[in-house]
């Protein structure tokens, strides 16, 4: 019998989710067990997927102004969802963040699973260890999943989508970064789940993407379009560039396109041409 499966939090990947694999959405607001409990005695899951999570309302600066929220929904709440889990003998699997590394491109290899955290230089990033670093120690035992993705994109307008912002932005970065497009990213969940994977996957594209790469496709279809680029140094903000390797989920019998092989497809779907 295929068991059910509810995803918790109504945000952008929450509903991505529901809408493409039909799986039933929880919006409701986790404040203590009991609402995770009642949840799960209305819908019965055999899986749940933890997709709350706070990323700031423009971007993930605005965690540092919110430090008791983005706690609350980056490491409260996914443990206490572990814990609803295992008391219900249920499978959790965890969205989390790849953005959690510091990377030296000049002598490091891609980042693989087995790397420690180690960028604490932004509060979001901190909390996304916090909850990952908790959830791997159960995932051995009870069976959890915990998937990285890094740098959103969709073939759809929508304001967490990177290409969304980029055109927003107009002046970027031009450095390698692993990114997920989000429908391969649906795929390989949806695979991961049938296996039942357990542990830390790094769900990204084969190969990482440079802004230039996405924002000439882009430009293809909007001539008009215009960006400039800036030294990652000159933006003074705090953030993490960094590859991750993919290896793991390849040997789970899952190969991510790369990314340069989906632009075409995902600008042309995200300015409606067919």
């Amino acid at each position: 019998m295929k068991k059910k499966i509810l995803i918790f939090g109504n945000g952008f990947i929450g509903n991505r989710l529901r809408d493409e694999l039909g799986y039933e959405l929880s919006g409701r607001m986790v404040y203590k067990l009991d609402d995770i409990q009642e949840e799960i005695d209305r819908v019965k899951p055999g899986v749940i997927i933890n997709c709350i999570g706070y990323t700031g309302k423009n971007n993930v600066d605005d965690c540092e102004s919110d430090r008791d929220g983005t706690l609350s929904a980056n490491t409260f709440v996914p443990l206490m969802l572990a814990e609803a889990a295992l008391r219900n003998n249920i499978k959790l699997v965890h969205i989390s963040s790849g953005c959690i590394y510091r990377y030296d491109y000049k002598k490091q290899a891609p980042i693989t699973e087995k790397d420690i955290p180690d960028f604490f230089g932004l509060f979001y990033s901190r909390t996304k260890i916090y909850a990952e670093r908790a959830l791997d120690v159960l995932s051995g035992r009870y069976g959890g999943l915990i998937v990285r993705i890094r740098i959103p994109l969709d073939n759809r307008p929508l304001p967490k989508n990177i290409l969304t912002k980029l055109i927003n932005y107009k002046t970027v970065i031009d450095i390698p970064n692993s990114v997920t497009y989000i429908p391969d990213f649906i795929a390989a969940l949806r695979h991961l789940i049938k296996i039942n994977a357990r542990g830390i996957f790094n769900v990204v594209n084969r190969t990482p993407l440079r802004y230039p790469q996405l924002l000439d496709v882009y430009k293809k279809y909007n001539p008009g379009f215009e960006y400039t680029m800036i030294k990652p140094g000159k933006l003074q903000l705090v953030r993490t560039n960094l590859i991750l390797s993919t290896k793991k989920l390849e040997q789970s019998g899952f190969k991510m396109p790369r990314i340069e092989d989906v632009l075409e497809e995902c600008v042309r779907n995200y300015v409606g041409v067919k």
